[in-house]
């Protein structure tokens, strides 16, 4: 299984560099909301936030438009996505996106954009 995963839980320094590369390339702009990422202050301490893979997402969609691939990343198919938010309510993560206006929900794919980005190699996509 290939997912993205914080090896580093206490270098973060919350620079935001992982949130805005994750926004820019599914927007196309820096938002915090539309990244699939997401860096919060929890009590003083930076704690990244990613998606588990875990697949609730595509269990609630009622159209099927979120299915596992063959490396077992869930992938949101725009076509079939009606945008009702069911994905996003039910993710344990907080970070499935649907952002206002969207056509449909986006969730993290591993990419790993945001590793790249990331000055404190915090971030990694590994294959289980």
């Amino acid at each position: 299984m290939k997912k993205l995963v914080v090896v580093d839980k206490v270098n973060c320094m919350a620079c935001l560099a992982c949130e805005m590369a994750c926004s820019e390339a599914f927007y196309k702009e820096y938002d915090p909301d539309k990244s699939c990422i997401r860096i919060e202050d929890k009590n003083g301490k930076n704690k990244t936030t990613v998606c588990l893979q875990c697949g609730k997402c595509a269990r609630e969609c009622p159209e099927g438009a979120i299915t596992q691939n063959a490396k077992g990343v869930y992938m949101v198919n725009k076509k079939k996505c009606i945008a009702c938010g069911k994905c996003v309510e039910v993710c344990p993560m907080h970070v499935m996106v649907l952002a206002p206006g969207a056509e449909a929900a986006s969730k993290c794919i591993a990419c790993g954009i945001c590793a790249k980005a990331c000055p404190m190699d915090i971030l990694e996509v590994q294959e289980k």
